[in-house]
């Protein structure tokens, strides 16, 4: 996942690798993943990641996964489970 790297590092007092985790989060939900989402809430909550950035990421995941829904989408999605 984007933002591993820097979080990983676990050099808080360098606020340049916070600010490149949170980046890679954003860039990341903003495609459509849901797993830098579920990670930003519980920074959110540690006092990581601000409730600010939190939303910006949430908009942009919720754009990502309206973008890829379509009438031919939901029909297979019924066709396969029913």
């Amino acid at each position: 996942d984007l933002g591993c790297e820097e979080w990983d590092n676990n050099d808080w007092d360098n606020n340049d690798n916070a600010e490149r985790a949170l980046k890679h989060w954003i860039i990341s939900a903003a495609l459509g993943d849901d797993s830098p989402i579920e990670f930003m809430m519980e920074m959110s909550e540690e006092g990581y990641v601000s409730k600010d950035d939190l939303a910006a990421a949430l908009r942009a995941h919720q754009a990502a996964v309206d973008a890829t829904k379509s009438p031919q989408r939901e029909a297979a999605k019924v066709a396969k489970y029913g």
